[in-house]
């Protein structure tokens, strides 16, 4: 009920920032008279609300974050693990040039981490009970090195511009094709003003389809993305460590288990060449021996 809550409320944020966006820059409709289009002002509100959803979602990243996942954050550690956790983190981010980020637990059975947060110097790193429970210091090091290399890459901003101007193509090019079926649709009838029950039917099935398409551009980038946190983990504590790391939680992913489903919704796992194309990390064999590779020289 909590993630409704928070997704219903982002969308909430995105709108009222888009709408004021919009009004500041005295963009109207983008229907012009005879059935066309106005492409100026079309393309204006398409980046506007392209742009809005993916900034938005950034700047609320972190506060997503610790409600959804429920994230414990340490201010002040409270036995030794939490304090290995926070002068671990500490290290890394010094090595980076980054500033320390905020530390977190979630309560997951599965090895997993994450970090998030618009400023690489305001960020949230946070770690999963399981990471903690089945992997030794070194290797959970590694996966902490690994997500600060994600911080000091500038991974989530960029990512977030490349979903925005990926969802403003998609909302631009969608709106033209439902124009062009509506206009054919009402034939001599065109000219009417405003648009018919066509334009908005034939949009909303050509963003599902372009969206569909245009996440295959997302994912490939954030697999590439996962190359250079692995490198920057690798660099930051030791390649046999990041490597070890990355053996542990394939490990545990071939391993049959409950664990499988949390691990596939973390964007791990996954089979078949379709899911590979939408597949937010690259497979852990590939990762493991792209390391080898690059540090067997």
């Amino acid at each position: 009920m909590l993630r409704v809550i928070l997704f219903l409320a982002t969308n909430l944020a995105v709108i009222l920032v888009a709408s004021i966006t919009l009004s500041l820059l005295g963009v109207g409709s983008y229907h012009a008279q005879g059935g066309g289009l106005n492409l100026a002002s079309l393309m204006v509100f398409c980046l506007v609300f392209g742009m809005a959803g993916s900034v938005v979602s950034l700047l609320l990243s972190k506060w997503m974050a610790k409600k959804s996942m429920n994230v414990q954050i340490i201010d002040q550690p409270q036995n030794a693990g939490e304090q290995w956790l926070l002068s671990t983190v500490k290290e890394l981010a010094d090595k980076a040039g980054i500033g320390m980020p905020e530390v977190g637990i979630f309560a997951s059975a599965a090895p997993n981490a994450f970090a998030t947060g618009w400023n690489r110097n305001n960020a949230l790193v946070a770690v999963s009970t399981g990471l903690l429970q089945r992997m030794d210091k070194e290797q959970v090091k590694a996966v902490l090195g690994h997500e600060i290399g994600h911080v000091a890459n500038g991974d989530m901003v960029t990512l977030a511009l490349i979903q925005g101007v990926v969802n403003a193509f998609v909302m631009f090019f969608a709106r033209i094709i439902g124009n062009i079926v509506d206009n054919a649709m009402r034939g001599n009838n065109s000219e009417n003003s405003g648009p018919g029950i066509g334009f908005y039917v034939a949009t909303f099935v050509a963003e599902i389809i372009l969206g569909f398409l245009a996440s295959m551009i997302v994912a490939w980038f954030s697999r590439r993305r996962e190359f250079r946190a692995d490198q920057a983990g690798a660099e930051l504590v030791s390649p046999a460590a990041m490597v070890s790391a990355l053996a542990a939680l394939q490990q545990t992913y071939d391993q049959p288990s409950e664990l499988n489903g949390e691990l596939v919704a973390f964007g791990i796992g996954g089979e078949g060449k379709m899911s590979a194309l939408f597949a937010s990390h690259p497979p852990l064999e590939v990762r493991i021996n792209a390391l080898r590779q690059r540090y067997s020289r």
